[in-house]
């Protein structure tokens, strides 16, 4: 079975009228929207498997990245090798890097394909993983307003959707404390702040969010890579670390954990390498006591991806993330909903939801 065409779609979907969100790396704040990228796989017999690329404003980077580098290494290749093929790009495009643009590019590819296998084996992906449970809960990813009272509201709207988990976005201890007011007790409540931090600064903002009860503490300390800083954190705070998100190799991984710098490490099918290296982080984690809780702060391909990895090999402290943005619509349509905060595992063969044709056509965005 050989790969015919691969495809990259980038799309633009905004948030609902009346929503405003903080200035970030994610979206314009004068016209917010989710950014993503796409990829379609399309083999010799017709099979066709669907990847996502984490992009949001890098999108552009990515895309080229897929046409014009990751692309061409894969036409004509048997589609049913992913590990040498994947690691065959990885090795020939290493020179450009580890991280960033490439890695989403290659995580996209590696998706799609096992898309494809599981298409293929006319199974679900987690089942190609060695099993999978029925469903899985989820905690509520929030953006960032800064606002604290745009934030009790969002908080007010989750908890009343029927999370029992959420995720802020925030930096000031004081919106943190208007959240779990709004919560209340039973809520469990964590916090990204996006590598915000020195060392210093983290330990001093710690100390003030210590009484919310923060069920993990995520990305406190910049740069990302500073470990040892991340474990002396963990040492003095008195809340447990979240990181892992912006690792793309196996190797810092390793590090982080050796390091013992994290109570929850979180993996990102989307940007290291897709559903092939995601799967080597679960058994390091556990030699380590290190909960697995992934990134998947998307709503196609790279939520399925997450979603099928942690059906077949999380444990009972995976939480799926869910990214609960006001859109005008998701990538998947209505396929995908969570009840009760829990996201039922899709059965269908590959990863059991293709994206919505109609929200492809209405939200592509053109491209130089």
């Amino acid at each position: 079975m050989i790969i015919a065409k691969v495809e990259t779609f980038p799309l633009r979907i905004p948030f609902k009228p009346g929503h405003t969100t903080a200035a970030s790396a994610w979206s314009d704040q004068n016209a917010p929207s989710a950014d993503s990228l796409l990829v379609r796989i399309t083999t010799d017999e017709g099979l066709e498997g669907w990847g996502e690329a984490f992009g949001f404003r890098a999108v552009p980077l990515v895309k080229l990245a897929i046409d014009d580098l990751i692309a061409p290494l894969c036409l004509g290749r048997d589609a049913t090798q992913i590990t040498a093929l994947m690691l065959e790009a990885q090795q020939r495009l290493h020179i450009f890097g580890r991280s960033g643009a490439l890695a989403y590019a290659v995580s996209a590819i590696d998706i799609g394909l096992w898309d494809i296998a599981g298409k293929t084996a006319n199974a679900p992906v987690h089942r190609l993983l060695g099993g999978g449970v029925a469903d899985l809960p989820c905690y509520a990813s929030l953006s960032a307003y800064a606002d604290p009272e745009q934030v009790r509201a969002e908080v007010r709207r989750t908890v009343e959707a029927g999370f029992g988990a959420l995720k802020l976005h925030e930096t000031e201890p004081t919106v943190v404390a208007v959240a779990r007011e709004e919560a209340g007790p039973d809520i469990e409540l964590m916090l990204d702040v996006n590598c915000a931090w020195t060392l210093d600064q983290a330990q001093a903002s710690a100390r003030a969010l210590r009484s919310f009860g923060l069920k993990w503490l995520e990305e406190p300390v910049r740069p990302p890579e500073n470990y040892d800083g991340l474990a002396r954190l963990r040492r003095s705070c008195g809340i447990p670390i979240a990181a892992g998100e912006n690792i793309s190799t196996l190797m810092e991984f390793d590090r982080l954990m050796t390091h013992e710098a994290v109570d929850f490490v979180q993996p990102s099918p989307a940007k290291m390498g897709g559903i092939t290296e995601m799967c080597k982080v679960f058994p390091i984690a556990a030699t380590r006591n290190v909960a697995v809780t992934p990134h998947t702060f998307y709503d196609g391909p790279g939520l399925l991806a997450g979603i099928h990895v942690a059906a077949a090999l999380g444990t009972v402290d995976t939480q799926i993330e869910w990214r609960n943005f006001d859109l005008e619509a998701h990538v998947l349509g209505d396929a995908l909903v969570v009840n009760d905060g829990r996201v039922v595992v899709p059965q269908g063969a590959g990863l059991g939801i293709d994206p919505d044709p109609d929200v492809i056509r209405r939200y592509a965005r053109k491209l130089p």
